[in-house]
């Protein structure tokens, strides 16, 4: 099942750190199949507030997006982002092949109080 690193960006500090992080992070996502679905894209908001921007990294399972994360080469290059910008970063797992919303749905009502 496939795994999202999900970053949204919120304060960019300009700095020559930036395009050096951004040239040398698809190496360090090479070996464990990561690869960008969002990067660099205008976000248009639809409802609420999203300063910033997003980026989303795809991975074959979470247990590969936990290890990029992780790996020396990534935390080696993640200060050149990190000391330049703010924003939050998460894994999620995806949902599984033929996954129906309807089956979340149920337990959603299962859960809601009797009345």
């Amino acid at each position: 099942m496939p795994a999202y690193a999900i970053a949204h960006l919120t304060e960019l500090t300009p700095h020559p750190d930036i395009p050096e992080y951004i040239e040398r992070i698809q190496a360090t996502l090479d070996p464990f199949s990561g690869r960008f679905l969002v990067h660099g894209a205008e976000v248009e908001v639809l409802e609420g507030a999203w300063p910033g921007d997003v980026v989303v990294i795809e991975f074959p399972d979470t247990a590969a997006a936990r290890a990029w994360y992780d790996s020396p080469a990534y935390r080696e290059l993640l200060p050149l982002r990190t000391e330049h910008i703010k924003g939050d970063v998460i894994l999620v797992g995806g949902v599984a092949p033929g996954y129906d919303p309807a089956t979340t749905a149920a337990k959603v009502r299962e859960s809601l109080p009797q009345s």
